[in-house]
This record gives C-alpha cells, sequence and structure tokens, in this order.
C-alpha cells in the first residue's frame, strides 16, 4: 500500500504542480505582455517629452510670439520716432507686412519670412535689439544731425562699405585695376558715385533716426555685400526694403542636396518658361541653370574691380529665379580678392592647413607660410560639388551614352581636376588660361544641348519688386 501510496500520492503532486506550471505560465505570459506594454507607452512617453523639451528650449528663440514681440518692439521705436525706413510705415501703420513664421534665430540673428504688399519677402537682422548696433560716432558731437549734409552721409557710408567689405586698405591709385573694371568692390571713388546716385534727388539733410538706422544696416555685412551688388549683378538676391535694423530681400526657395536636380524646379515651371516646342523638359531646365551658373561664375570673376571668391559652394546657399537665374542667398562665406588674401595668408605645416572652407592655397614649407592666392577656383568646386552629381552616368541614365552627354561628362570631370585660381606673378583676377579654357568647354557643350533639345532664347528678366524700388537712403 505504501508504494502504491507513494506513487500515488506523487502523481497527484505531479499533476498539481504542472497545472500551477501552466497557470503560472499564464499568469507570467499576461503579465509579461503587460509588462511589455507599459514599458513600450513608458517609452514613446519618454521620447516625445524629450522632443517636447527638445523643441521648447532649442525653438523658444525662434517662437511666432518672440518675433512679433520683436517687430512689435521695432514699431514702438518707430512710433517714437527712433528708427526710419522705407518699410516701417506698411509694417506698422498700414499693415500691409502679414507676418507668417519664425525661421532662423542663433545669437541674435533673426530670420522671418512675411508677405510685402502681397509679394513673399524675408525679414533679417544680425542682431535682435536696434540698441545692440554701434550707434554713429559723429552723432555724438552734435545736438542734431542738420548739419550732415547728403555729401557726408555718402563719405560716411562709404568708409563703413569699404570696411565691411575688406576693402580699407586699398589705394586711391587702384582704380581702374583689376580683372574687369566694373568695380564692384572698387574704391573710394566708385563706392562715393554709387551711394551718391541714391541721394541726387535728396535735397535736405538727413534725421538722426534715418542716419542711426542707415548705421545699423550698414554694419550687417551681408545687407553691405547685397545692396552695393545688387546694382551690379542679378546673381545675387534684392534688398527690397528696410525699417530700423531690418531689412526685407527677396523670397527664394533655396537648393538642396537631396534633390537630383538641385532645385524645385516644379515652381518655375511655368507658362512664361517654354521652348520652341512648348514647355521645357527639366533636363532641359538643368542646362540653362548650368549656364546660368557659368555666367554667375565669369562675372564674379572677372566683371569687379576684385574678384569674388566664394568659400561655401553648396545647394543650399543659392536659389533660382522664375527666369532660371542663379543667385547667391548665402554671402557669410563671401569674399574680395583682399580680404581673401588676408584669410589665407597664414602659418603652416602642410597644405592642409592652407584650407579655408571651400577655398584653399598652398603651404610654402620653406617659408612655412600659406600662400595668399587662391589655388582653386569658384568654377573648380561648383563642378565638383554642382555639375558632378547632376551630369553623372547614373542620373542620365539611357541618355549617358550620347556623344554630347559624354562630352559633357568629362568636361566636368576635367573642370573638376583643373586649378583655375590666380598665378603667383599674376594680378590676382580672373582665371588661368586652363581654367578660361575648361570654361569655354563647358560653355559650348551646354549651348550645344540647349540648340538640340529645341530650347529657345532668353526667358524674362530678374524679379523686381513692382512699383517699389529701394535704396539704402530710401527712407
Amino acid at each position: 500500500m505504501l508504494p502504491g501510496g507513494l506513487v500515488s500520492g506523487g502523481g497527484g503532486r505531479s499533476g498539481g504542480l504542472c497545472l500551477l506550471r501552466w497557470l503560472g505560465l499564464r499568469l507570467w505570459s499576461r503579465r509579461g505582455t503587460l509588462v511589455f506594454a507599459l514599458l513600450w507607452f513608458g517609452s514613446w512617453l519618454f521620447l516625445n517629452g524629450l522632443v517636447l523639451v527638445h523643441r521648447s528650449i532649442l525653438s523658444d528663440y525662434c517662437t511666432d510670439d518672440k518675433s512679433k514681440r520683436i517687430l512689435q518692439r521695432l514699431c514702438l521705436e518707430f512710433g517714437e520716432g527712433s528708427v526710419k525706413g522705407d518699410m516701417c510705415e506698411d509694417l506698422c501703420v498700414l499693415g500691409l507686412v502679414e507676418y507668417k513664421r519664425c525661421l532662423y534665430y542663433e545669437n541674435g540673428k533673426k530670420v522671418i519670412e512675411a508677405r510685402w504688399r502681397g509679394n513673399p519677402v524675408i525679414l533679417k537682422s544680425k542682431l535682435e535689439n536696434f540698441s545692440s548696433y554701434e550707434p554713429l560716432g559723429i552723432l555724438d558731437y552734435q545736438d542734431t544731425a542738420e548739419e550732415l549734409s547728403p555729401l557726408d552721409v555718402v563719405f560716411y557710408a562709404t568708409l563703413e562699405v569699404r570696411n565691411s567689405l575688406g576693402l580699407a586698405e586699398e589705394d586711391e591709385d587702384e582704380e581702374g585695376g583689376g580683372g574687369g573694371g566694373g568695380g564692384g568692390g572698387g574704391n573710394n571713388s566708385y563706392l562715393a558715385k554709387l551711394w551718391g546716385k541714391k541721394l541726387k534727388n535728396r535735397d535736405k539733410s538727413y534725421s538722426r533716426a534715418e542716419l542711426t538706422s542707415l548705421w545699423s544696416l550698414l554694419q550687417q555685412e551681408e545687407y553691405t555685400f547685397l545692396r552695393v551688388l545688387q546694382d551690379l549683378s542679378t546673381h545675387v538676391a534684392k534688398v527690397l526694403g528696410s525699417c530700423g535694423h531690418f531689412y526685407a530681400v527677396e523670397y527664394l526657395s533655396a537648393g538642396h542636396a537631396w534633390d537630383q536636380n538641385i532645385f524645385s524646379l516644379e515652381e518655375v515651371a511655368v507658362s512664361g518658361l517654354q521652348g520652341a516646342r512648348g514647355r521645357w523638359t527639366a533636363r532641359e531646365m538643368v542646362h540653362r541653370i548650368a549656364l546660368s551658373f557659368l555666367d554667375m561664375v565669369w562675372h564674379f570673376d572677372n566683371d569687379f574691380t576684385h574678384k569674388l571668391h566664394l568659400c561655401d559652394i553648396k545647394p543650399e546657399n543659392f536659389a533660382i529665379r522664375k527666369d532660371l537665374t542663379v543667385v547667391a542667398i548665402d554671402v557669410d562665406m563671401a569674399f574680395f580678392e583682399p580680404k581673401m588674401r588676408d584669410i589665407l595668408d597664414q602659418n603652416c605645416s602642410s597644405d592642409d592647413d592652407c584650407n579655408f572652407f571651400d577655398c584653399s592655397s598652398r603651404c610654402n614649407l620653406n617659408k612655412r607660410r600659406c600662400s595668399p592666392r587662391r589655388r582653386n577656383s569658384n568654377l573648380q568646386v561648383i563642378c565638383e560639388k554642382i555639375f558632378r552629381p547632376w551630369f553623372s552616368p547614373t542620373l542620365l541614365g539611357a541618355k549617358a551614352g550620347l556623344p554630347l552627354q559624354v562630352e559633357l561628362q568629362r568636361a566636368v570631370q576635367e573642370c573638376s581636376e583643373t586649378e583655375g585660381g590666380a598665378e603667383e606673378d599674376g594680378d590676382g583676377g580672373g582665371e588661368t588660361g586652363q581654367g578660361r579654357g575648361v570654361h569655354q568647354r563647358l560653355l559650348n557643350i551646354l549651348t550645344r544641348l540647349l540648340q538640340e533639345g529645341g530650347a529657345s532664347g532668353e526667358a524674362g528678366g530678374a524679379w523686381e519688386g513692382k512699383g517699389h524700388v529701394h535704396t539704402a537712403l530710401n527712407f
């Protein structure tokens, strides 16, 4: 009995244990599922909380509320008579400037999207507050600004423009020298003529508010650069107006590295852009944009008193107008030849020490000093960063084997490997003979491709703000 009882009793306990294990497994499974769900939900809450905190902290300086308060403060200063500008009344009184959104804020630099009289514009200021800019020192030595004539304003504006563009060391006897004689970076006499032209109809002195507003604008390098060059080039964004320390530039859609065409061609594929066979194809538009890049390069190299160097060439720093003109929209890293030499003239131990973003020179190991002359060129970097991705066999597909396309690919490859900077014993203007040769070769091939595609002549001019022409002193 005992053995049988043991067997019988053990079997009962074994069955009970199995039942308990089964029930425990089921309970553990449900509990594990519940724990997993709770952990997943907790992780989701945690990550969303991090995103919310991240946005709150980093976007707090670019919120709509703060942007509107900045503009309200500007209008308060306008109401008090502290600031002036040809945009102030539309912004602060007539309500013709419609705020859209904040685009960027860092270290006081403010970028806002808005609509002015129905046209999209970008409002910019290097510093958030008007009081953050250095005052015009001459005003400290007189009670009013009535003694300052337009000629005085031209003189002080010329000095500030020259300093901002890195041309302060330039001698008067350089007039007429350089690469093209056009005078974008020019000299005292040229800048005086440029600013004087804006004042020819002014028959009275300027108020303190007008002068301090102008002075705050001239202290912003990008404003000064755009304002000077827009009268000389279609390849820079246009300044449309200003109020105090804020200025408005035309709204243009920037390029993107992730877009195989760089630019959103759908936005410019309007009825006004048509070839002989009707609407242009995307490939024809790319060819025309490439030609505009070549025109911009030639223009910056040859048509100013000093060569203009672009040291940060990437899709995001360029845009296109509706007529497919390429426009430089970020010129923080653009320098005329004198300033470029100062930047490159540094101590070095190898060529790597002589690279300044997309601008580079060679290291003289004997002197352990970088050459002040740039060894690469705007064209070389554009071929490397813009043209090579555009005209690669991968993107061209079946057309990659066509004779003209093959010739274009080879020309782009040669261009990206050709050092087109100034010769060591040259005058610092324009390209070398080899650089000019590859530029002409690219120009010929792209022109033939357009003719082969049936594209017609040039379309349209640059976009202009209709009915309003801004000048720096048009308050």
